[in-house]
């Protein structure tokens, strides 16, 4: 009796544990952050001049083929520096622009080969992208470095194939040309493959980060592209020759330099 006693006891107590077990919840796991994609590397796109020079890339557009024609080209992918003293800088300030200006040209001699005054004789260019405000909100902060090719008055080149090391035996086909001398009537930027009558030949530099004055540029140039004009010319006793100097606004931008140009009758 003793012992049957004690078993249903036992039983009794298994059953009361069973019974008032509360069920075990899973842990939620904690929320992870994902990480905000980076453009492609490589990757070439069909932009309009409008697309190509606008601070922000648009969403819509896909890569293409690179071995299809396609006016952009991306060169360079990499982070901003947008942390400054411990402070996040917002992604349209002015810091973060010129951040941008800077890094992407100075990449771009190395990509396209050649000589800086070869790039600066030819018409390819840098642009570049950076996320817009909403996508810099949730954790984006890359730069994205293209190059392109412009074909005149806010058009692109339509480009096959790479821009890589096209400049490293001087300009060729993207070299500077032009429908009429500089500051002619019906002047236009061409890229020499195109039909032009003028050509850009040397690069007149200027020291220092100031904008020197109108008046300081101008006198710059007129010596050595008047030599430059004569040592292009098929009759040194006659020839034709222009200075294309920098405006204030043109410094601003980067162009911190002149251009020489001759007759071109190819």
């Amino acid at each position: 009796m003793i012992r049957a006693a004690l078993a249903l006891l036992v039983l009794s107590l298994l059953a009361a544990c069973g019974s008032s077990e509360a069920p075990v919840a899973k842990p939620t796991p904690p929320p992870t952050a994902t990480a905000a994609p980076l453009p492609p590397a490589s990757a070439c796109y069909v932009l309009t001049y409008a697309q190509a020079v606008a601070p922000t890339a648009d969403a819509t557009k896909t890569p293409v083929p690179c071995s299809k024609p396609h006016t952009s080209e991306t060169f360079y992918v990499g982070a901003l520096s947008s942390v400054v003293g411990g402070h996040l800088v917002a992604v349209d300030s002015a810091r973060i622009q010129r951040q941008s200006a800077r890094t992407c040209p100075a990449r771009l001699s190395a990509y396209v080969g050649g000589s800086t005054d070869d790039l600066r004789l030819s018409m390819v260019r840098a642009v570049w992208f950076t996320p817009t405000v909403d996508e810099s909100d949730t954790g984006a902060d890359w730069l994205r470095c293209d190059v392109i090719a412009v074909a005149g008055a806010e058009r692109l080149a339509s480009i096959t194939g790479s821009l890589k090391d096209s400049l490293a035996k001087g300009a060729g086909r993207e070299a500077m040309c032009g429908t009429a001398a500089p500051g002619e009537a019906g002047f236009d930027r061409v890229p020499c493959a195109q039909k032009h009558s003028w050509k850009a030949i040397r690069v007149v530099p200027f020291p220092g980060d100031d904008y020197p004055g109108e008046t300081a540029v101008k006198a710059a140039g007129q010596g050595p592209c008047q030599a430059a004009g004569k040592d292009v010319a098929s009759d040194p006793l006659t020839y034709r020759w222009s200075y294309e100097f920098p405006t204030q606004a043109q410094w601003d931008n980067g162009q911190t330099y002149g251009l020489c140009w001759a007759p071109d009758p190819a």
